[in-house]
């Protein structure tokens, strides 16, 4: 059988051969209660848990399955559990996987929801996590490693601050321990195959760039192997994890343009990435692809290609009020906190940024920058102009005593040298 390219899959998967008579896209399937012919039927099905049966809406319908199939495609494994959210992406093989008494090693640059997640919930339910610096090498990440350490979790680059992690050493350090391997994948997409590096669970936010509109709120749970479908569909199922059909179909048919959405996406965030490198504002600029990022050498060496989000460093002289003026005054770019949708969008990170292993400290004002469908040159020319902004604002502004923002600021950088 033919191996296609990825772009050929998000076109052809999850439908029907292209000679069959009928429409061009999976059909949208809802519905609760399914009805059987006769009690033996019933019975026969209702132990196809684990398979895509329709046996009651809960389990999934023809919609439901289609994306599945084409999310594991994509991602190169064989079984995918689509859930009510990206969040619950994260929560629920983590909730499938650990108990009470169990450890779990999560990055330090995490998305800010999952490290609240594991200092709550996780923490109420008896599971300890241990956070650590994402760019450890394999020594110092193998004294993290405690005998009940049952999952290393990692985030790859880092979703505000772009640190991309040595993923085939992770995996080798918690195999080698017995630990389970969960990656959030999101920002990769397809451009990092997950399970060719050691990963065991690989997560998506599907709202961002599958379904590509930012219309939809969506999440995946892709697994390679049989024994992992069996914990991560029995967590999910236990757990109620349903997604609605119609955002289920809406994601099919975002994925069918993925491909030539992130590929614009790529060239334009990389054509800006480069232009700001070059803005004397700027002190440093968070792009997997360019080398002032944490990780380059191991974006170079696994991935390829990359995604229309990064961040930007400032000089050490501007500050959040005069970042927050620029981003005010930008015309084409959004204030919101998702990515991966056709509009571009900017989000001031620094007091979003939550470390507490010494790492993250950057030396100045971060922004965090979301590159649509728009023209790089019109996007660059409004970035212009915002900058223009920002060299307007100065100290100064700021009476004695320090403004709120000021202190705001102290307060964030003494808790990163904590």
């Amino acid at each position: 059988m033919t191996e296609h390219h990825a772009d050929t899959k998000l076109v052809h998967g999850a439908r029907a051969p292209t000679k069959s008579h009928g429409f061009v896209n999976p059909k949208l399937v809802r519905g609760s209660t399914v009805l059987y012919q006769n009690c033996a039927q019933r019975r026969e099905i209702g132990k196809k848990r684990l398979e895509q049966e329709q046996i009651y809406g809960l389990y999934g319908t023809e919609t439901h399955f289609a994306l599945e199939d084409m999310v594991a495609s994509i991602e190169g494994g064989t079984h995918c559990q689509i859930v009510s959210s990206g969040l619950a992406a994260i929560t629920v093989p983590l909730l499938a996987y650990l108990k009470s008494g169990d450890h779990v090693l999560v990055p330090d640059s995490i998305y800010g929801p999952t490290r609240r997640f594991c200092d709550t919930t996780l923490r109420r339910f008896g599971v300890t996590t241990t956070y650590y610096d994402p760019l450890l090498n394999e020594a110092d990440l193998a004294q993290h490693i405690q005998p009940n350490t049952k999952v290393v979790f990692v985030e790859s680059p880092g979703s505000h601050t772009f640190e991309v992690q040595d993923v085939p050493m992770i995996a080798r350090v918690a195999h080698r321990h017995g630990a389970k391997v969960f990656m959030d994948n999101t920002w990769g997409i397809h451009i990092f195959q997950p399970f060719r590096h050691g990963v065991d669970v690989s997560i998506q936010a599907l709202t961002k760039y599958v379904g590509g509109h930012s219309d939809l709120v969506l999440g995946s749970i892709t697994v390679n192997t049989e024994d992992d479908w069996e914990w991560l569909r029995t967590g999910a199922l236990d757990l109620g994890q349903y997604a609605s059909p119609d955002d289920c179909w809406l994601a099919l048919r975002g994925a069918r343009t993925l491909g030539v959405r992130l590929a614009h996406q790529e060239r334009s965030a990389l054509t800006i990435a480069q232009w700001l490198a070059t803005r004397p504002e700027i002190s440093r600029v968070l792009h997997p692809a360019l080398p002032s990022c944490p990780g380059h050498a191991e974006w170079q060496r696994d991935f390829t290609g990359a995604s229309g989000l990064f961040g930007i460093v400032f000089q050490p002289d501007v500050t959040y009020e005069a970042v927050a003026a620029m981003v005010d005054a930008l015309a084409l770019f959004g204030i919101g906190a998702s990515w991966g949708g056709y509009e571009s969008l900017a989000l001031p990170t620094s007091f979003t940024v939550t470390r507490s292993e010494g790492t993250g400290r950057f030396g100045g004002e971060m922004l965090r920058l979301q590159i649509g469908l728009e023209h790089p040159d019109d996007l660059i020319a409004d970035l212009t102009q915002g900058l223009t902004v920002l060299r307007s604002q100065t100290r100064t502004a700021c009476a004695s005593p320090p403004c709120l923002a000021d202190e705001m600021t102290d307060l964030y950088r003494a808790d990163q040298l904590k």
